[in-house]
């Protein structure tokens, strides 16, 4: 192995309100070495996800992300050398690698990944994005044929998936998304049947129209507004599948909306449940044995955003969390 240097982003400190470059610093460390039940790693590409800014405000389903430490993320990695019998030298892994070229990491908290072209799709349609979409509609939101099904942040990593499985299984679907230009997108390219505009204001009216015959499935991604005006939109017996809060992460949070959640529950007997998609990897397997399917058949369309370059990252999450990107965003190492 050549290298010596290892370059890594830091989070230098955390932000009280809207995330910024000054928060973060590329420095060079030592290169890691693995201790007994490690293994090296040389990583490829990083996930991006607004998680990642809801990890700098405190511990969440993992540890908070302290300052003057390496940035938190989930990667796709090379294993270069190994102190543990489960992995060898060229095996594809994912895991918590952090923003950084190496790392070393417990081999139990590595997840051996198949070897398949083109790599990206480890974190998108195949990784993260593509499982939380699959089990979070499928096993939480329970989409029958003929229903509809709305999705937020629709024209995101997991938004864009959730919707293309739902025309899968012959619902409606409505997506919200900022900005015309996505909006055209999901009914043009991904099938949507409708798309509606936040940014124009006015959301639930819009969605009303979008939704005559009201909501059977909400996959919400954000929380705050659009979830209350979904809420008060739901037909009897709906299904709420909650999977971020994006418009609580980055400054200072929301104080307005979802109101009236607990009555509107009781009267249309709804189900609300959160989740993380770690609880299904159990389940991995079968997810991806149909995933893939639906991606060879082309009933899937896989939209990435990929950006070159470690010194980007920082860059590349604002952007993120500002809605710049249209499917799964990740960094090119």
């Amino acid at each position: 192995m050549t290298a010596t240097v290892n370059r890594q982003v830091l989070l230098v400190e955390k932000p009280t309100g809207k995330l910024g470059l000054e928060h973060f610093k590329l420095v060079e460390g030592a290169m890691p070495e693995p201790k007994d039940g490690e293994a090296l790693l040389r990583v490829h590409y990083i996930s991006l996800d607004a998680a990642n800014r809801a990890w700098m405000h405190g511990a969440t389903y993992r540890a908070a992300v302290e300052t003057n430490t390496v940035m938190a993320g989930g990667g796709i990695a090379e294993v270069i050398a190994s102190n543990s019998p489960s992995l060898k030298p060229g095996d594809i892994v994912f895991g918590d690698t952090g923003w950084q070229d190496y790392a070393a990491v417990p081999a139990k908290h590595l997840t051996k990944m198949p070897r398949l072209e083109p790599m990206t799709h480890l974190l998108s349609i195949y990784g993260i994005a593509g499982l939380t979409a699959y089990f979070g509609l499928l096993d939480i939101g329970k989409p029958k044929a003929g229903e509809t099904v709305v999705v937020s942040v629709a024209a995101g990593s997991v938004g864009s998936i959730v919707g293309q499985i739902a025309k899968i299984k012959g619902c409606r679907v409505v997506g919200i998304a900022g900005g015309k230009d996505k909006c055209d997108w999901l009914t043009s390219e991904l099938g949507f049947d409708a798309a509606v505009d936040y940014k124009d204001g006015a959301i639930f009216k819009a969605l009303r129209a979008a939704a005559p015959d009201g909501i059977d499935v909400y996959f919400d991604n954000v929380g705050g507004d659009i979830l209350e005006a979904c809420l008060a939109q739901m037909n009897l017996r709906g299904r709420i599948a909650c999977c971020g809060a994006i418009s609580q992460y980055d400054g200072a949070p929301s104080a307005s909306g979802p109101r009236g959640v607990p009555g509107l529950i009781v009267v249309k007997r709804l189900t609300m449940q959160g989740f993380i998609v770690m609880d299904y990897m159990a389940k991995r397997d079968e997810a991806l044995a149909e995933l893939q399917a639906w991606v060879a058949s082309g009933q899937i369309k896989v939209r990435e955003d990929v950006i070159d370059g470690l010194e980007n990252t920082p860059q590349a999450l604002i952007g993120l969390l500002a809605g710049d990107n249209r499917g799964k965003r990740m960094i090119r190492v």
